[in-house]
């Protein structure tokens, strides 16, 4: 058994680890609620841009038709599919980049399409290149504090890709926030649209109206609004994926911490026995000495 100053080190040592947990997660609990804010406060112009392009389908159908095309003629191998995949920067946050990166490798491994890769945060990013993946565009954006200037670039690359025939699906694979207690890594397709996602909507945050007029016409109003829709979904995701990469953070945090607790409690133990031997070894030594020299 340790000694008693050794078992002492080994508890300051514990205890100063802990007050990096904590102070990490409470770092993370700040800026999952500032993200959950920002993404709140968003939602009422992105429930807008949805339900405008609802309404212009509703009137002409037609519209857009660019957007919504899934190409069918094209098939096997000569079918490219783009996987956006949205990782963290850092690590500590318990299965959160794995679980992303393993479903995207899952997708990717079952399409026998041609597929393309986009990254986003450094985990993701020096994953695939340690297994030699390529990854056709690499967006050197920070997952950290993600906004609406970041969301824009990538939506205006990525559509211009799939306007251009150079993609022919667009899937965003990130991870959702279902709770406070539970991530999930999903995949979503953003392109090609499908027309029945698009509906108007029945909340207090969209105007009635049953009379728009659109100018100069419905398709040049469709073709406008469509890249503001599908920004307002890729932020929506990295919005998501970073609440849920710092979710993740606070219960490893958390769980290091009670770790911590639990093995602060039993080296207290181990201490107080180890003291209590040396204690009793020292009345025994001093016993012992006082009746040889009464003997003597």
């Amino acid at each position: 058994m340790s000694n008693a100053r050794e078992i002492q080190g080994r508890i300051k040592s514990i205890k100063d680890t802990m007050k990096i947990t904590n102070a990490m997660y409470m770092v993370s609990s700040s800026k999952l609620q500032k993200a959950r804010r920002e993404l709140k406060n968003t939602e009422p112009y992105f429930y807008l841009i949805q339900d405008s392009l609802a309404k212009i389908l509703d009137k002409k159908p037609e519209a857009g038709n660019k957007f919504f095309d899934t190409r069918e003629n094209i098939k096997g191998k000569d079918r490219k599919v783009g996987y956006l995949v949205i990782t963290a920067d850092k690590g500590l946050a318990g299965a959160y980049n794995h679980n992303v990166i393993k479903l995207a490798e899952q997708l990717m491994a079952d399409d026998i399409a041609d597929a393309r890769l986009f990254i986003i945060g450094q985990l993701g990013r020096h994953y695939f290149e340690k297994k030699d993946i390529n990854i056709d565009i690499n967006f050197q954006y920070t997952a950290q504090d993600p906004n609406m200037n970041r969301a824009r670039h990538i939506a205006g690359r990525l559509t211009d890709l799939f306007i251009s025939g150079e993609i022919d699906e667009l899937y965003v694979v990130y991870t959702q926030m279902v709770n406070s207690m539970t991530v999930e890594a999903k995949s979503q397709r953003l392109l090609p649209l499908k027309a029945e996602r698009l509906e108007m909507q029945e909340n207090e945050l969209v105007e009635r109206y049953d009379n728009a007029t659109f100018i100069p016409d419905a398709e040049t109003a469709f073709n406008k609004i469509v890249p503001d829709y599908l920004t307002g979904f890729i932020y929506g995701a990295l919005v998501e994926s970073f609440c849920s990469e710092h979710n993740a953070r606070m219960m490893a945090m958390q769980t290091a911490t009670d770790s911590a607790q639990t093995m602060i409690k039993e080296l207290s133990i181990q201490y107080n026995r180890a003291r209590q031997a040396a204690i009793t070894q020292e009345i025994t030594e001093v016993v012992a000495g006082a009746r040889s020299k009464n003997k003597k």
